[in-house]
């Protein structure tokens, strides 16, 4: 009970001095995954640890489920329209090039770990985290569609990064076991194919049942956010079923059920904001709690994938991306820069490890995302205030018709219904 008791401590005093915090660079995930690391100079922490492994495992998989279903549900048709649209250009050329960018980086710096190892490491670091960026995606400082461009970028690569990670995995699986394609073929119908089939259906039905007891006015407001919040915990079930991937899953639920029901995002958010917040909190302790025993055996290999991972890797294909757009240099920059890794890298980290894969690289895999995200939660925490000061002291001289200030589309589009 030591963890729990010291989780629920740290939050009710979080909550008390969260104000006066936000003015500061102690971000929520700083001092969260500060707090796991000091609990670890208690011997019963570590005890717990071990003892409560696969339920940690599942709070910290509920919660990327949630994150993924809310991050979708958001997402209107709007945000993805037009040759310039930052998000579509930062989801598909950018996330695909940081991935690869990402395998050749580790095939370069660890040297021993085969392509679809490095694979299952870019894909596993490529999806970034808002949540770490809070500061920025808030700040009237920074450019309406900059801002939007990162949240959505950050709410929908995790969903997307999921399939590229199993991908690898059983392409790796195949070559370690030489059963060829068989598990590859298995692999895509089960784990690709049942996890969409599943989002779909939990997403159509219960968005037409939302839909349908919101017009006939047979649910009462204050519990539509239940409804709402049922739907992705169905696709964990029927995922588990069927053999399906319920990250997948639930990220398809999430899309599918604005179909039927378009508040289904003012809802799912209404959740993400208050008790989604919590799981992702005690990610951060958790992992804080876990780093603090390793970080002592990070090489310098280690530490060099990190670096290159939050700026070569991250960087470069955002620039590539963002070509054609006339987005100014600085802007260029803070874009690139401000890609952090947090909550889902690390649950997809504790997924591929808890298959038991024991691939050979699976160590150098796990320091890898460790010490990225480690790095990540520390550097974009501490240079999120002065960051966007500084980038907003740039874009200063440019004018209102510049790239920067294009009006956008909201993030949620609400109509009533009829």
């Amino acid at each position: 009970m030591l963890l729990i008791a010291a989780f629920i401590s740290l939050v009710f005093l979080y909550s008390l001095v969260s104000r006066r915090l936000e003015k500061t660079a102690i971000t929520a995930p700083i001092l969260f995954t500060a707090a796991g690391a000091l609990l670890a100079i208690f011997p019963e922490a570590a005890t717990e640890l071990v003892l409560d492994r696969k339920g940690l495992l599942l709070v910290a998989e509920l919660g990327l489920v949630m994150t993924l279903f809310t991050d979708a549900s958001r997402v209107s048709p709007g945000m993805l329209k037009g040759h310039t649209n930052l998000p579509v250009r930062l989801l598909s050329i950018g996330m695909l090039l940081t991935i690869v960018l990402g395998a050749l980086c580790a095939m370069v710096v660890f040297r021993t770990i085969s392509w679809w190892e490095a694979g299952i490491l870019g894909a596993i670091l490529a999806p970034t985290d808002a949540g770490l960026g809070q500061v920025i995606v808030n700040s009237e400082l920074v450019p309406q569609r900059i801002r939007q461009a990162l949240n959505v970028e950050a709410g929908l690569n995790d969903g997307l990064a999921v399939p590229f990670m199993m991908f690898f995995i059983a392409l790796a699986v195949a070559q370690e076991t030489h059963t060829g394609g068989a598990v590859f073929v298995r692999f895509v119908v089960e784990q690709l194919g049942y996890g969409a089939l599943v989002g779909l259906v939990i997403g159509l039905l219960g968005g037409w049942l939302l839909g349908l007891s919101r017009r006939k006015k047979w649910m009462a407001e204050p519990l539509a956010q239940l409804g709402v919040v049922t739907l992705p915990l169905a696709c964990v079930l029927a995922s588990d079923a069927v053999g399906a991937s319920m990250f997948i899953a639930a990220f398809v639920a999430g899309l599918a059920t604005q179909v039927g029901f378009n508040e289904v995002g003012k809802h799912s958010v209404e959740f993400a904001e208050d008790w989604g917040q919590l799981f992702n909190l005690f990610v951060f302790f958790l992992f804080g709690l876990v780093v603090s025993r390793v970080w002592a055996h990070f090489s310098l290999v280690v530490v060099i994938y990190g670096v290159l991972s939050l700026t070569l890797i991250r960087m470069v294909p955002v620039a590539i991306a963002l070509i054609g757009t006339h987005l100014s240099r600085p802007t260029v920059l803070f874009m690139g820069w401000f890609g952090p890794r947090g909550l889902a890298s690390i649950v997809l980290a504790l997924v591929y490890l808890e298959g038991e894969l024991n691939l050979p690289a699976e160590s150098i895999i796990k320091q890898a995302v460790m010490a990225t995200v480690l790095f990540s939660i520390f550097a974009h925490g501490i240079t999120a205030l002065v960051g966007t000061r500084r980038y907003a002291k740039a874009i200063t001289p440019l004018s209102s018709s510049a790239p920067e200030h294009e009006t956008v589309a909201p993030a949620v589009e609400y109509v009533e219904d009829a």
